[in-house]
């Protein structure tokens, strides 16, 4: 059985809609997402409307968070000089350009999914099963933390815009890239297919080219910050 895992969109509709296209043309109908649906780009509303129409199943990003409940109206960290800064722009941008009703649904989302696939556990978190900011890169020590933590077969997450498939104590810890904010050195929108059947666990990794010249554009059109604009056209952090 093939599943798709989308994550990490960041309101650029444009990237998503063409992953949505891709998804259509392999066959693929079964699709969740894991956060950070929001923040950087022009569309919030429009990524929102869109996974809501298409009913994926969606949980809570940081930055989903963070927008759902106004956080950086408490936050220190948002306040004073630092505000000034590219992340804290984009926030309250994002704050102040997203609907009420859609601030709701992002507050309302669950932090964590656990499915069961093909007789395989599965939990779906955004940063960690500890924290949903908290960064799971391949290479780090804290993976073995995590395996000791969760008693599934399989763990997704997102949040660092990196993909990787690492096996660490027998948990497959999965990271399914980034939709909207690639950090892959290239600009393509990235995204998962999981094949579960018997006991083989096989991820394809899936590049998608989009217009991201129009998604920079539409930043710079926007008021964001321009900083993202290179980031957007590059695939960096």
């Amino acid at each position: 059985m093939k599943i798709a895992f989308i994550t990490d969109i960041h309101s650029n509709i444009y990237a998503l809609e063409t992953v949505w296209k891709d998804l259509q043309e392999r066959g693929l109908k079964e699709v969740y997402c894991l956060g950070d649906l929001v923040g950087y780009g022009p569309f919030p509303n429009e990524v929102i409307d869109f996974l809501k129409e298409k009913k994926v199943p969606t949980i809570q990003g940081n930055y989903d968070e963070k927008v759902g409940e106004g956080l950086f109206l408490e936050d220190s960290h948002y306040t004073g000089t630092k505000v000034n800064k590219p992340s804290p722009q984009s926030l309250i941008w994002t704050q102040e350009n997203t609907t009420n009703n859609n601030k709701k649904w992002l507050n309302d989302l669950p932090k964590e999914m656990i499915i069961e696939i093909e007789g395989k556990k599965l939990l779906l978190v955004h940063g960690s099963p500890r924290r949903n900011n908290e960064y799971l890169y391949e290479e780090s020590h804290v993976l073995e933390e995590i395996a000791d933590l969760v008693d599934v077969d399989i763990l997704l997450c997102g949040h660092t815009h990196k993909p990787f498939h690492k096996v660490i104590k027998g948990l497959n810890i999965i990271n399914v890239g980034s939709v909207g904010k690639p950090k892959t050195g290239n600009p393509k929108a990235t995204y998962a297919i999981l094949e579960i059947e018997a006991n083989v666990i096989d991820l394809e990794i899936i590049e998608v080219n989009y217009d991201y010249e129009k998604m920079a554009k539409a930043i710079e059109n926007s008021g964001l910050p321009n900083e993202f604009t290179e980031k957007i056209r590059k695939g960096i952090d």
